[in-house]
C-alpha cells in the first residue's frame, strides 16, 4: 500500500505496510479501486451532461463512494468490496445515460465504411472521445471548406446519421492514442484534442495543435467555448493535403442493429455455423505483449465473431474476417463507453436462449489501461459475469487478497498465450 493523505503518515512520507490510521493494505486497495473506478463513472457522466442528461442517483453515489474513502471515515473491508460492486452499477447507469442521449442528439449508428485515405484540400485532425465537439467543429469547418478526420476513439463517429450526413467528415487516419505522437508528426493538417488520450506534444507539431473542452497541453491554445475558428484558419494556412488512397474500416455495430439481426445470429448459433462469440477489446497501450490480442484474433476460428469496442481494436481491425452467412464476423460496437452495447447484446442472447449470461457461448477477452476500463470492468463483475480474461498484466492497485477474492468469486484470470486461452475456452 502506499498512502499520504494525512498529516499523520508515516515518516511525514507515506504509510507502506499499515496506516498510522489502522488502515491495511486491503481497504487501501479497495479505496483506490473505488477512486480509479469513479473516475471512469466521470467520464461518461460528464458526456452525458454535456448533451443534456443527467442520473441523480450517480451524482449521489459520487459524493457517497469519495466521502467513504476520507481519513477515519470506513475500516469494514466488506463494504468497500459492496462500494466497489455499487460503482460498477453506477458507471452501467452512466454508459446507459450516455448512450441514449448521444442517439437522441445524432441518431442510432448503422454499420459504415470509413476511408483511411487523404482527399485534396486543406484538414482538420480531430481525436478523443467527445461527439458534440465534433458536431459543432463539422458545422463551423463545413462552411469554410475544410475536411475533417478523425482519430483513436473519434472513428465510430462516422457511424451516426447526424455526423456522417457532413460532407466534410471525409475518413479516418491513424490508430490509438500511444502512436499519436508519430501519426501528429506526420499529419500536415491542424489537429484538434477534445478529451482524454491526449499526449505532451512534439514541438514539430505544437504549433498546429489546439485542445477544447476537458484537455489541455502546456503550450497548446485552448479552445473556449465551442468557437472552432482558430482550428480553421490554421487549417486553411497549411499546404493542402494530397489526395491518397487508402483502404477502410468498417465501424458502427451499435447494439440497436445488432439485435435487428439477432434472429439471424440466433438461427446461425442454433445452426452451428457460429460456434462461439468473442468479446476482444478495451484499451490500446505501448507494451510489445500487448501483440497478445492480435494473435489471439487472427487464431480465432472462422466459425467464431469477434464483438470490439474501445481503441483496443486497433490491434486488428484492419484485418479482413470474413463473414458467416452475411454477418460480419468482426463487428466494431464503438467507444469504450459501448460497452454497455456489448452488455446489451449479451443479455438478449441469454433472453433468446433461456439462459445465464455465463452459460452463453461467449467469452470477454479485455485490455485495460486506464481509469474507464476498470470503472466498465467492475460493471461486468456488478451484473455477476464471470470468466472474464484481462491482460496485459493485472491492476497493480489491486492487493493480492483483493484480486483473490476477485478471482475467487468471478473466476477473473489474466491472460496467458493465445493457444492456451483459446484451448482452455473452446476445448
Amino acid at each position: 500500500m502506499f498512502c499520504y493523505q494525512c498529516e499523520q503518515t508515516a515518516g511525514g512520507t507515506g504509510c507502506t505496510k499499515v496506516g498510522v490510521c489502522g488502515k491495511n493494505e486491503d481497504v487501501a486497495s479497495l479505496q483506490d479501486a473505488l477512486l480509479i473506478g469513479l473516475k471512469g463513472v466521470a467520464a461518461y457522466s460528464f458526456h452525458a451532461r454535456e448533451l443534456g442528461a443527467r442520473d441523480e442517483q450517480v451524482d449521489a453515489f459520487m459524493h457517497d463512494a469519495l466521502f467513504t474513502t476520507l481519513t477515519n471515515v470506513n475500516f469494514d473491508l466488506n463494504n468497500h468490496v459492496e462500494k466497489v460492486l455499487q460503482c460498477g452499477e453506477m458507471n452501467l447507469r452512466a454508459m446507459e445515460l450516455l448512450d441514449k442521449a448521444n442517439v437522441s442528439q445524432f441518431g442510432s449508428p448503422e454499420p459504415t465504411q470509413v476511408s483511411t485515405g487523404f482527399k485534396p484540400g486543406p484538414a482538420i485532425l480531430i481525436t478523443g472521445h467527445d461527439l458534440l465537439d465534433l458536431y459543432e467543429l463539422l458545422k463551423q469547418a463545413e462552411a469554410e471548406g475544410v475536411n475533417v478526420y478523425t482519430h483513436g476513439e473519434m472513428l465510430p463517429a462516422h457511424a451516426y446519421p447526424e455526423l456522417k450526413k457532413f460532407k466534410n467528415l471525409v475518413g479516418h487516419y491513424g490508430s490509438a492514442w500511444q502512436n499519436q505522437k508519430k501519426e501528429f508528426d506526420e499529419f500536415p493538417g491542424a489537429i484538434l484534442g477534445t478529451t482524454n488520450c491526449v499526449l505532451v506534444p512534439k514541438e514539430t507539431y505544437k504549433d498546429r495543435m489546439f485542445t477544447c473542452g476537458i484537455a489541455r497541453l502546456p503550450g497548446v491554445t485552448h479552445i473556449e467555448n465551442r468557437d472552432f475558428s482558430a482550428v480553421i484558419e490554421k487549417a486553411k494556412s497549411l499546404p493542402p493535403l494530397p489526395e491518397k488512397e487508402g483502404g477502410a474500416l468498417t465501424t458502427g455495430f451499435h447494439h440497436n442493429f445488432v439485435l435487428s439481426i439477432a434472429d439471424k445470429v440466433i438461427e446461425a448459433v442454433k445452426a452451428g455455423k457460429i460456434r462461439h462469440i468473442f468479446l476482444v477489446g478495451g484499451c490500446e497501450g505501448a507494451k510489445a505483449s500487448r501483440s497478445y490480442y492480435t494473435e489471439f484474433v487472427k487464431q480465432v476460428p472462422e466459425d467464431c465473431l469477434i464483438l470490439t469496442l474501445g481503441c483496443g481494436k486497433y490491434r486488428f481491425n484492419y484485418l479482413d474476417f470474413g463473414d458467416i452467412d452475411g454477418i460480419p464476423r468482426l463487428l466494431d460496437m464503438g467507444q469504450c463507453n459501448n460497452a454497455y452495447s456489448a452488455i446489451q447484446v449479451a443479455v438478449a442472447l441469454a433472453k433468446a436462449f433461456n439462459c445465464d449470461v455465463n452459460d452463453l457461448p461467449l467469452s470477454l477477452v479485455l485490455s485495460w489501461f486506464e481509469q474507464k476500463a476498470v470503472s466498465i470492468l467492475f460493471t461486468l463483475l456488478h451484473l455477476g459475469i464471470k470468466n472474464i480474461r484481462i491482460g496485459p498484466s493485472a491492476p497493480a492497485f489491486l492487493t493480492p487478497n483483493v484480486l483473490g477474492v476477485i478471482q475467487e468469486n468471478y473466476n477473473l484470470k489474466l491472460i496467458t498465450t493465445p493457444e492456451q486461452d483459446l484451448k482452455e475456452i473452446l476445448g
